[in-house]
């Protein structure tokens, strides 16, 4: 079977081969343009003579165009062969001024011009072929001359002026007349070429001349229109006619001549066939003639029947020629479609060999695979038997791990009671401080968090045995939902959210449910959109009614502007114990007890979320479930369940409180980023005595916080929404303002994996939750210390570099001081330099500068300057044997008695009683 793609292959390369040899054989088309001015009967002639010639070039096609002796569609029709592409371009031009620019620039872009018959009053094109008008006029004159044996009145109708034939032959006449003073030419007039227009002309002539032995027209169509005139007014007698074009046919030249009404015509050749074969030379690149002049000569009524003969003799040959042309083309298509046919069986015939091999590989491959798959299939028989086995193992199993779970969950429910009626007994009294009264408020709303939590699960384990019952109760859902909702707006205001309830006010919402497990529904809903959605966001909750198949249904929503979700986790969301990610704390159960409860109403449940936009649940039930209403469910107490579910979970909720201004610095800061408010509330109860705390919300927050306030220590939770405590620690660490300080992570796992990370990510200790203050305050005390030890390493070794063996030291306070001590080292002599300067230099603000540097050495950036100088004083002192006076100045104090000032206060004697001691010693 491997070697299928290269039979494939081979086949298809044959087939292309072919098709390549049969494509080789046919040359490229040329395209020739013809132009030509008019379409008389001497250019139809022409065109002829270009079309049989051609047909001896195969792959040329040849377009021919007329103008209609009009110069504008003359011009458009080159315009329009260029625009083709043509190869080479044959113009007859109608004018030669009107239509030299354009002749002009086809030659310019490289395309062959050859001018036929006519010429232009340019240089710019690449051949001509036509007779040479002005010998024939010379011709003519002569054969007029001798005609009229040397006197007599002539009468020239000419041509279209502005055409290089009819100025040839008038100037041609003109010469050869010069020498036959008895010879005159007594009216001449421009005919254009065309019949009428001479019948009109001579008409106008033969009124004014009443003596008239010939006409020479320029052809021989305004020779037979001066006849006709001279007909009319009988006197056709009188007078010769002499013509030129010598065509045969009826009314043409050389039937005039035979028919006596012409006295005589000339030749003019009409070359078409020569015109194909200088352009093929061209083409070709042959050589070629760049003028090429075709004879003349004369026909009268002693030659003019051989004319005839020979011309019907050609006309004979032509269309032979052009019947054995039509054969050759069916001939050569027969051929074609033979070859194709050939070559399509040869294709077939590859194509049948390579359907024979596949076959037959395929015969063998099937055989070799059905043994395989017989062996195959008698293992997977023996691991079905193994996997029906370990199944039943895991499901006994996993029976005997919810029974046990069921049961822990009923043991914590007695120590969980044991605690919370003390507690409550406790919070009435009133010996109690309010240090005192805080910590038992934090231990009430948490143990009923987890009687909550216990009942959930037990509910949830209910439901998975299928005996969770329902308890309806007929009751106004609208105002329930007020009521249900009523202590979430406290939440609401302290986060800033816009909370609202949507009802049509006068819509009829009395259901039959169980309204505990509705509002539990609610419940869940509203911790999650208020746990995600950000300050400033909105939550509404949306009530309606519609039918369904003429039963009446409600539709509940619940939708946020909060972070939303990603989308391949939706489908998940109602999944037990399923979890988006470990930076959200949850049961995972909330939401697959939500579903459960919503079908037991038999209504549906479903989501639309679009990350960082929101999220929407909607759920839609009947209004009225069917069964008997239980009177032991009373409206109060399902009420008094919600409010105290309600105020917990906004006490619960992570809240962003304001930030407290860093007081003087009489105390040591502490940031404390945690998302649960009492945890921040319990630390804060902890440390508040020693220390200054500072709460964030989040991660995000906190680097916020952090950055602004400089704390001397951070104590930051692991999980976290927006962002976690592993992230933020690590951006921590990497910021120059925050580097130095020590990190504490709180977390409820206790995996060394976990620590690992932290530790990874920079995190300075680790202290698991449950946590006790003493542990707390001693670890947070240490961290301190520890970074007290470590200003007096940075302070010890201002002068020189830091050591890189010092294993305590951050990467990134390492070359911030390193940084520091090279700008310190770099202006000590400046005594105008400020913190600002030093400051903008390294990337921090002043405030930034100070607090990083007091923290890291213990002293402020003014210190640190003047204790370098006074250092580097005191080495030049014992060094050199400069004045106090110079040594100051160098070292960067604006005076002498300043610097011995600062000098005593750091060594304890002046800089004389050193010099002094100096002396004596030497």
């Amino acid at each position: 079977m491997r070697r299928l793609p290269i039979l494939i292959l081979l086949a298809l390369c044959s087939i292309a081969t072919l098709m390549l040899t049969s494509c080789h054989q046919e040359k490229n088309r040329i395209l020739i343009g013809v132009a030509q001015c008019s379409d008389d009967e001497w250019r139809t002639q022409m065109n002829k003579e270009i079309a049989r010639e051609a047909l001896f070039y195969p792959g040329v096609t040849v377009e021919i165009r007329s103008a209609h002796d009009d110069n504008q569609k003359q011009i458009a029709d080159i315009e329009y062969f260029m625009d083709e592409g043509a190869d080479l371009i044959v113009v007859a031009p109608n004018e030669a001024e009107a239509i030299a620019p354009v002749i002009e620039k086809a030659y310019d872009r490289g395309i062959p011009v050859v001018l036929v018959d006519r010429k232009i009053d340019s240089d710019h094109y690449t051949a001509y072929i036509g007779a040479d008008n002005y010998d024939m006029g010379h011709q003519i004159g002569t054969y007029i001359a001798n005609r009229l044996h040397g006197k007599g009145n002539i009468v020239e109708l000419t041509g279209l002026k502005g055409s290089t034939p009819a100025r040839d032959r008038h100037r041609g006449l003109i010469d050869a007349l010069a020498d036959e003073p008895g010879i005159r030419i007594v009216a001449t007039a421009d005919a254009g070429w065309f019949q009428q227009s001479a019948e009109r002309a001579f008409d106008s002539i033969l009124a004014r001349q009443p003596l008239i032995d010939l006409v020479f027209a320029h052809n021989d169509r305004m020779a037979s229109g001066a006849h006709e005139a001279a007909v009319r007014e009988g006197r056709a007698d009188e007078m010769l006619f002499v013509g030129v074009d010598a065509l045969s046919g009826k009314g043409l030249g050389v039937n005039l001549v035979t028919d006596s009404i012409l006295d005589a015509t000339f030749i003019y050749p009409t070359g078409g066939d020569r015109v194909v074969q200088v352009a093929m030379n061209i083409l070709e690149g042959r050589d070629y003639p760049r003028e090429t002049l075709l004879s003349t000569a004369l026909v009268n009524r002693q030659n003019a029947r051989i004319m005839q003969m020979q011309t019907a003799h050609i006309s004979t040959l032509d269309e032979k020629i052009e019947r054995l042309n039509s054969q050759l083309d069916a001939f050569l298509l027969r051929y074609s479609a033979q070859r194709m046919f050939l070559y399509a069986c040869i294709v077939i015939l590859v194509l049948v060999g390579i359907l024979l091999v596949i076959m037959v590989r395929a015969f063998w491959t099937k055989n070799r695979l059905n043994a395989e798959l017989s062996r195959q299939k008698q293992q997977l028989e023996e691991q079905r038997d193994q996997l029906i086995t370990l199944s039943r193992q895991l499901e006994d199993a996993t029976h005997a791990k919810l029974a046990f779970f069921t049961n822990v969950s009923h043991d914590f429910r007695t120590p969980l009671t044991l605690i919370a009626d003390p507690v409550d007994q406790l919070s009435q009294s009133h010996n109690l401080d309010k240090h005192e009264r805080f910590l038992l408020n934090i231990i009430h709303k948490n143990v009923t968090v987890l009687l909550r939590l216990v009942n959930q699960v037990l509910d949830f384990r209910k439901f998975e045995d299928g005996k969770l019952q329902m308890r309806l109760s007929q009751f106004d859902l609208r105002a329930s939902l007020a009521e249900w909702t009523d202590a979430f707006r406290t939440l609401a205001f302290r986060k800033h959210i816009h909370f609202g309830i949507q009802a049509d006010e006068q819509t009829d919402f009395t259901v039959t449910a169980d309204a505990e497990k509705l509002e539990r529904i609610l419940y869940n809903l509203l911790s999650n959109a208020f746990k995600f959605t950000p300050e400033n966001g909105t939550i509404r909750v949306m009530l309606s009614r519609f039918d369904r198949e003429g039963e009446p249904f409600l539709r509940l929503q619940v939708a946020d502007t909060g972070v939303g979700m990603p989308a391949e986790h939706v489908q998940h969301i109602f999944d037990s114990f399923y979890q988006i990610d470990v930076h959200h704390a949850g049961s995972g159960i909330g939401l697959a007890l939500v579903k459960a409860f919503v079908e037991m109403h038999h209504g549906t449940i479903h989501v639309d979320t679009t990350e960082g936009q929101g999220t929407c649940f909607t759920i839609e039930m009947p209004v009225r479930q069917t069964g008997a209403l239980d009177p032991d469910t009373t409206r109060s107490a399902v009420l008094t369940n919600l409010k105290e579910g309600a105020v917990l979970a906004a006490d619960q909720e992570s809240l962003q409180t304001s930030p407290r201004e860093l007081p003087a610095e009489d105390k040591k800061s502490v940031l404390v980023i945690d998302d649960n408010q009492d945890i921040r509330d319990y630390v804060r109860a902890v440390l508040q005595d020693e220390y200054h705390v500072l709460e964030a919300a989040n991660g995000q927050e906190g680097i916020q916080m952090a950055m602004k306030y400089v704390p001397d220590a951070i104590i930051c939770d692991v999980m976290m929404p927006v962002m976690d405590g592993m992230e933020c620690c690590r951006r921590l660490k990497a910021e120059m303002q925050t580097s130095h300080i020590p990190v504490m992570m709180l977390t409820a796992y206790a995996m060394d994996e976990q620590k690992i990370k932290g530790y990874e990510c920079g995190a300075d200790s680790y202290i698991s939750k449950p946590f006790s203050a003493r542990l707390l305050t001693a670890r947070l005390h240490n961290l301190i210390d520890n970074r007290r030890r470590l200003q007096h390493f940075f302070t010890d070794n201002l002068n020189t570099p830091v050591p890189q063996a010092k294993p305590t030291v951050n990467e990134v306070d390492k070359s911030f001081m390193e940084k520091l001590r090279h700008l310190i080292d770099e202006n000590l002599s400046n005594p105008n330099l400020s913190v600002e300067e030093l400051g903008e230099q390294i990337g921090l603000s002043r405030v930034q500068l100070y607090r990083k540097t007091k923290a890291l050495c213990g002293y402020s950036p003014n210190e640190l300057l003047r204790i370098a100088r006074l250092k580097r004083a005191a080495s030049l002192l014992a060094s050199t044997e400069k004045t106090v006076a110079e040594i100051t100045y160098e070292v960067g104090f604006s005076s002498p008695s300043y610097f011995t000032k600062c000098y005593k206060e750091y060594f304890g004697e002046i800089p004389t009683d050193f010099l002094k001691r100096k002396k004596g010693e030497s």
